[in-house]
């Protein structure tokens, strides 16, 4: 008698992540170097790149400690945070989710608490079962995202996060801004910078998702990370929007023209096809 095995779960983003690069990845394929020593990607979001690079070595960060958490309880404690959120999937409910939204949890030292699984699956819970999957903070640091109208969201997939957490095993995580790369990368590596996109019109406003702004001044300085590390001879690669400002940031470097959905706004009718750039140093 035969017996079917499962197929192998392959690693890919457990968040929703606005501005998230599955469905681009098809288009950066052909543009990744071949070979390079150690990965770093310091804008780490739902982080299809690394995933779908499975890099032997690799350096991820963010600033949004909230963030930084989740991809660390995910690399140590994978099968405590699947215990609690499977707690979550079995209390699902709207007074559930307001009740877990509502847990304040904001503090400039909160790595050294004890609570750092219960902020994870608490993470997870309200990426999967919030609006449109948005990631959004207030000016003191709190989540405040509505509910979004699922049937029956997908809170958690056990097999997916183990397989994520195998992948992370040799990753170095940390809650680093971006301007700490050129003291860390060499020659030899490889760096993708995803920031959060310069707005392209009045009402594409949406520069950051948390408390922290992202505008000409932040972009300008991570232009000149990007130019730092290409003089020293790191592979660097950029995405961010099609837009004059951001061209003239990079004049003189290599542009591809991305084709992307829009997938973030509310109406449905705001959402389509747009330019992006994908911008390399070699």
């Amino acid at each position: 008698m035969l017996t079917q095995t499962r197929p192998v779960v392959q690693p890919r983003p457990f968040l929703k992540w606005a501005g998230g690069k599955s469905q681009l990845l098809p288009q950066y394929a052909e543009f990744f170097p071949s070979r390079y020593r150690r990965y770093f990607e310091p804008f780490l979001g739902g982080g299809a790149v690394f995933f779908h690079l499975q890099p032997d070595r690799s350096f991820l960060a963010d600033i949004n400690l909230e963030l930084v958490n989740v991809y660390r309880c995910i690399r140590d404690e994978v099968g405590a945070v699947i215990d609690l959120l499977r707690e979550h999937h079995l209390n699902h409910c709207a007074d559930h989710y307001y009740a877990v939204r509502a847990q304040i949890t904001t503090s400039d030292d909160w790595f050294s608490q004890g609570n750092h699984i219960e902020r994870a699956a608490r993470i997870l819970y309200l990426n999967k079962t919030c609006f449109n999957g948005l990631y959004r903070e207030n000016l003191k640091g709190h989540f405040n995202v509505p509910m979004g109208r699922y049937k029956n969201p997908s809170i958690y997939d056990p097999e997916l996060l183990r397989a994520c957490a195998k992948s992370l095993r040799r990753t170095q995580i940390e809650p680093y801004s971006f301007e700490v790369i050129p003291d860390l990368a060499t020659p030899q590596d490889f760096v993708y910078f995803d920031p959060p996109y310069h707005p392209i019109s009045a009402t594409s406003k949406f520069t950051s998702y948390n408390r922290y702004t992202f505008l000409e001044a932040e972009q300008t300085r991570l232009r000149d990370v990007f130019v730092a590390l290409s003089d020293r001879g790191v592979k660097v690669m950029l995405s961010n929007s099609d837009c004059e400002f951001i061209r003239e940031l990079y004049a003189g470097y290599k542009m591809r023209t991305i084709y992307a959905s829009r997938h973030i706004n509310a109406k449905g009718d705001k959402r389509g096809k747009i330019t992006e750039l994908l911008i390399t140093s070699y």
